[in-house]
């Protein structure tokens, strides 16, 4: 069985993947990503929620390639923003902002704050070529807290500065193996396992 990964991240297709092969059951599925359809379409995350968003782009992605998809939608919640940067986490420093500026924006952006609990949300779509409107969405969630300063070299995104309840390290120092089995793409992915 083919699952198109409808995502250009490399370092979300290598998470994903190697959650997937670890996986006994799904070891035999073939992983593709949209670096195997260099011309399919950009799905523009412009809905209010992770489910909306992870939902839309499985649904389109699944069309055009024919091949069952899977597609998420993930964001850092953190309570001393009112849970911002959320659905806008990837952009909310700009369309083309790197993590490394990212980071510094949200730094500044608490620079005081007493609390700095916060979440990562991920909701994780599947969708069928043949009935791509038959969409099923999962949700994963993982409490933390976020750091003074960015450590760790793993990892992609905000996990630099997100310490998980439990830990003291940042997801980006916990390394792969810790952060799929604890992360909240991991429970999603976990939940989505269970609906192949």
């Amino acid at each position: 069985m083919k699952l198109v990964l409808a995502t250009r991240n490399l370092g979300k297709v290598k998470e994903l993947t190697t959650m997937f092969n670890t996986d006994k059951e799904h070891r035999n599925i073939q992983i593709l990503s949209l670096q195997d359809f260099p011309d399919a379409p950009e799905v523009v995350e412009d809905r209010d929620t992770y489910q909306e968003n992870a939902a839309k782009k499985a649904m389109v992605i699944a069309e055009w390639t024919g091949h069952r998809t899977l597609a998420d939608d993930a964001g850092l919640e953190v309570d001393a923003l009112d849970g911002a940067p959320g659905v806008h986490s990837k952009r909310w420093a700009g369309e083309d902002a790197t993590d490394a500026v990212r980071i510094q924006k949200l730094l500044e952006a608490i620079e005081g704050a007493t609390n700095r609990n916060a979440r990562f949300v991920a909701a994780i779509a599947i969708a069928e070529p043949n009935n791509s409107k038959d969409v099923k969405v999962v949700v994963g969630k993982c409490e933390g807290h976020i750091t003074h300063t960015p450590s760790g070299e793993n990892g992609f995104g905000y996990d630099p500065i997100f310490v998980p309840n439990g830990y003291e390290k940042t997801f980006a120092e916990l390394g792969e193996t810790i952060k799929n089995r604890i992360s909240h793409r991991g429970e999603a992915l976990r939940l989505a396992l269970e609906l192949l």
